[in-house]
């Protein structure tokens, strides 16, 4: 996990952290703690990473890749999956805020990287926001993935909200399928559009289906 901790460190300088190194330390360690949260099955260090290596191959396609970074770390930071609405969203948002304060990231930036981390309520950004862009879409890379990894995340899913009865659940999740599919495109950025779009909606149409 150090070399995690590192690069979370890493963006906290890119973005203008100005607090000593260990509690750049302390800070990825306390946040690894958070995403190792028994409640979490597929929201896991496993998810962060994967969204963190989305964003580092692309990075070149945002403006500011290390407040990307930073609200990678952040958006699932508070995950309670009995929580209503976007309040995970909220609350993380709020807590990204709070922290990137503590650390000496301007103002300005840690705003911002809040304002990312509430994006991932809906994934719906705006028309001119290539770091949102990014982030949801690295956080939507796993409904484009293979069939036994898509099932896998499908199962966690339903491991994180097993206290919600199956026919809730179903018409919860259906809910959230639909308003996935009803995006004008899933993926808003062209290269990732292109190797994802079509593979994400047919495994959501086959869930949706299914």
């Amino acid at each position: 996990m150090t070399s995690l901790v590192d690069a979370f460190a890493a963006a906290a300088r890119s973005a203008g952290a100005t607090t000593v190194d260990a509690d750049l330390t302390a800070a990825g360690e306390y946040l690894l703690a958070r995403w190792s949260e028994p409640q979490r099955h597929y929201h896991t260090v496993a998810h962060l990473t994967a969204v963190l290596e989305v964003i580092d191959e692309h990075a070149e396609l945002a403006p500011h890749p290390e407040r990307v970074r930073l609200a990678a770390w952040m958006h699932d930071a508070v995950y309670d999956p009995r929580a209503l609405g976007d309040a995970n969203e909220r609350d993380s948002a709020e807590f990204a805020a709070g922290l990137l304060a503590t650390l000496g990231v301007p103002d300005e930036v840690a705003s911002d990287v809040a304002r990312l981390v509430g994006l991932t309520a809906g994934h719906a950004t705006g028309d001119d926001d290539p770091d949102g862009e990014l982030l949801c879409d690295a956080d939507l890379a796993i409904l484009a993935t293979d069939d036994q990894t898509y099932a896998a995340y499908t199962a966690a899913i339903r491991q994180e909200y097993a206290h919600v009865p199956d026919d809730a659940f179903k018409d919860g999740r259906a809910q959230v399928l639909k308003a996935l599919l009803e995006l004008p495109t899933i993926y808003r950025l062209p290269p990732l559009q292109a190797r994802w779009e079509e593979r994400a909606r047919a495994n959501l149409r086959r869930e949706l289906d299914g």
